[in-house]
């Protein structure tokens, strides 16, 4: 069977929500370590190591690195970005975001934040800081991600805080890494080599395909990655989204070619965060994903902060199953 991953977060972060989401059919969890660290999760980690050991399973826990990823930094709260509305960008603006990306920005830039939910048009650039007009609003808090459109702009591999929760990941019984943002199997050399250093070669490395240089280079990354993880947020927002379901298909292709297992997230189950049935499109995609010879999926958001996180996985499973079944018969 696929394996099904949910992601540990406030809305699931209790031994019994744990245990019925095992129930109904999980085999693991993710831990986004871009909003926290191994240590400050330290109670959720025993709370779902506690649910395992009750429910008898040999649990994976999947870290989600903070990597190259751009980022905002901390907004006191969060902000309520209307359209029209003018906002600042600077190290110490409205919107706190880092001096190198302040750097390369143009009068005329579009930026996408929190996963292209957010868009804004940069109108005036100065050296300290950047006005811009808010093309497309919603909801911003701390530590979500930055893109400007057309440059290809990363941080390092590893962060500081990845490699101090590396070396720490053994002690919490970490089984596999996400790695974002991966542009070539050089890169996945330099994770691999880290883990080696901390004895901790037997963790699974699953490389996040997040943009066209990653697309690209697919064949060069194959070989040292454990499982391919096509990544359709930030993947979305590197070209017009009605192309993303073709290099999905083309992903899937090349990992089927090449025997290498592959997991689709995002939005598997978006409606569910609010809702506790999904629409009849995300029922559909899961599917479609498990059809085209998908190892795992994922659900992110549904499980951290949504208000039915044990349906949740309820559904992702049952609608797996019956996907699994029909390639079976």
């Amino acid at each position: 069977m696929l394996e099904l991953f949910g992601t540990l977060g406030p809305s699931c972060a209790d031994k019994d929500i744990l245990v019925q989401m095992f129930q109904e059919g999980m085999s693991g969890i993710r831990l986004n370590l871009s909003h926290t660290s191994l240590l400050e999760s330290t109670d959720w980690l025993q709370a779902y190591h506690a649910a395992a050991k009750e429910c008898g399973i040999q649990a994976q826990l999947l870290i989600d690195m903070q990597g190259p990823e751009l980022r905002i930094g901390t907004i006191a709260g969060s902000l309520n970005l209307k359209n029209n509305a003018m906002v600042t960008l600077g190290n110490a603006e409205e919107i706190p975001i880092d001096e190198h990306l302040l750097q390369v920005m143009e009068t005329g830039d579009h930026v996408l934040l929190d996963d292209g939910k957010i868009e804004l048009l940069i109108q005036n650039k100065e050296d300290a800081c950047a006005k811009a007009i808010v093309i497309r609003g919603g909801l911003l808090s701390s530590r979500k991600s930055i893109k400007i459109i057309d440059k290809d702009i990363t941080g390092p591999v590893l962060t500081k805080q990845d490699i101090e929760n590396l070396q720490h990941a053994k002690e919490y019984g970490v089984t596999a890494l996400m790695q974002p943002f991966v542009r070539n199997g050089k890169e996945l050399k330099q994770v691999k080599d880290t883990l080696h250093q901390f004895d901790c070669d037997d963790i699974r490395i699953f490389a996040k395909i997040e943009n066209m240089t990653g697309y690209e280079n697919l064949e060069n990354i194959l070989p040292y990655a454990d499982m391919i993880v096509i990544a359709r947020g930030d993947l979305g927002n590197d070209m017009p989204l009605w192309k993303l379901p073709v290099i999905q298909r083309k992903i899937s292709d090349l990992c089927l070619q090449h025997h290498k297992p592959f997991l689709v997230v995002t939005q598997m189950l978006a409606s569910m965060a609010n809702a506790p049935i999904p629409t009849r499109a995300e029922v559909s995609d899961i599917f479609r994903a498990v059809d085209e010879g998908a190892s795992a999926l994922m659900v992110t958001n549904e499980t951290a902060v949504g208000k039915y996180p044990a349906a949740v996985i309820r559904y992702l499973y049952n609608t797996a199953n019956e996907a699994f079944k029909w390639k079976e018969s």
